[in-house]
């Protein structure tokens, strides 16, 4: 009603301009109208700038009706838009949460480094795996060396040690470009138990191997020799008596040999036929203090000191003959180790480490195993001893990685051998 008021008075106006001053009507309309034009837009652009002001106090306060009216339509946009962007925010949420999870559950370590050797992010693996690692990577000799051999290669492998605890670390490095920064993307994963494994099924196939065809060859040699023994005439006479002693001798001797490579070949079957864990939960130091009684009389006999301590009281899921069998073995080669010994002293020690495994450790007062024969006690067929077959430790090995654990030698100061057996 105002502008329709304003119109008027103007079209007023202009009729009295004409009639006094002569000034043209049209002019003068045109004129009215363009000042007319300038001031509503003038109104409409301060009356824009306030709402803008509004509503963007209203967004800083936190205001989701941004100051408007209920039935305004940048309310009913605006609230489209939010909703897309809480959608956005949600699915991105759940995308990080994913990969933390991912992150959280990898048996694979994850570590980011930028290109001052920062490490900017890791999974709990990483620790795990490789212990407490420093802030730069700079600051832990061993994995900088590998990193940065590994400029022109992407995969490489890693002898680790951690503390006792020796692994071979497969190491994968990748690089990324993320919001202008040169990244490395690093992943390292234990393949010991895996080496392990395909170590002991290459042995188990040369084994059978190696004992069919020198079975096949000692079988008829040794039936030869007895045959020959029993064909050979006791009346019979030779130009030198000393002659046919000397042949029964060494048919006797050949026959006897066979029969012991044999025999040898025999009980080295164990490893290539060894039967899959029947696995049951027992209590390990019980079947540890069952097996040490086996050993007391001996003990008494020799003076030897056979001591047991624990300080895990954990079920296990082992299969007992086959463990009992791995006890024996080491527990008889400690007796024979410090058989000369003046002080005769065997220790088991049952524990716990960082990483969750149940470790027995069997230590002996003897003259420990120099540095060339712990690379090899594990070997099928060698042996330290005269009378050894090589089969003891190899079989026993074998029997702890077919149970997913290990066994190996500790090199420790001021004592004589040690053997871990490791339980997962």
């Amino acid at each position: 009603m105002s502008k329709l008021s304003l119109f008027s008075v103007l079209l007023l106006l202009s009729g009295y301009c004409w009639q006094q001053y002569g000034i043209s009507a049209v002019f003068l309309v045109i004129c009215i109208l363009m000042f007319s034009s300038a001031y509503l837009l003038y109104k409409q652009l301060a009356r824009q700038h306030q709402t803008t002001s509004n509503i963007i106090r209203a967004l800083a306060n936190g205001d989701v009706s941004l100051g408007l009216p209920l039935h305004h339509p940048l309310r009913s946009q605006f609230d489209q838009v939010r909703d897309q962007m809480k959608s956005s925010r949600f699915s991105e949420q759940k995308q990080i949460q994913f990969l933390q999870a991912l992150l959280l559950h990898l048996e694979h370590a994850i570590l980011v480094i930028d290109d001052t050797g920062e490490i900017i992010q890791s999974n709990p693996a990483s620790e795990r795996l490789l212990g407490k690692l420093p802030k730069n990577i700079k600051q832990h000799t061993q994995l900088e060396t590998l990193i940065n051999d590994m400029q022109n290669q992407k995969k490489s492998t890693l002898d680790w040690y951690y503390g006792e605890q020796s692994d071979v670390l497969s190491v994968h490095l990748s690089q990324a470009h993320i919001q202008d920064k040169q990244l490395k993307i690093i992943s390292i994963q234990s393949i010991y138990n895996a080496l392990q494994a395909k170590e002991q099924q290459a042995y188990k196939r040369l084994t059978k191997v190696l004992t069919h065809e020198i079975a096949n060859s000692i079988t008829p040699m040794a039936s030869l020799a007895n045959t020959s023994l029993d064909l050979m005439p006791k009346n019979l006479t030779f130009n030198d008596e000393e002659d046919k002693h000397d042949l029964s001798f060494a048919l006797q001797t050949l026959a006897n040999r066979s029969q012991h490579l044999s025999d040898f070949i025999a009980s080295f079957k164990q490893i290539s036929n060894l039967a899959s864990p029947q696995l049951t939960s027992v209590n390990l130091a019980h079947i540890i203090e069952q097996v040490i009684t086996l050993f007391k009389q001996q003990a008494t006999q020799n003076k030897v000191n056979i001591s047991f301590c624990s300080t895990q009281n954990t079920l296990m899921m082992i299969d007992v003959s086959q463990i009992e069998q791995v006890l024996i073995n080491l527990i008889k080669n400690s007796f024979e180790a410090i058989e000369k010994k003046e002080t005769k002293k065997i220790t088991l020690k049952l524990k716990q480490n960082h990483l969750n495994q149940v470790l027995l450790d069997i230590t002996d007062s003897g003259d420990g195993i120099n540095e060339h024969a712990s690379n090899m006690i594990f070997v099928p067929f060698f042996t330290t001893k005269q009378q050894g077959s090589g089969i003891g430790l190899s079989l026993a090995h074998h029997i702890m990685v077919q149970h997913g654990g290990d066994l190996a030698y500790i090199d420790k100061p001021d004592v004589g051998a040690c053997f871990r057996l490791t339980f997962n």
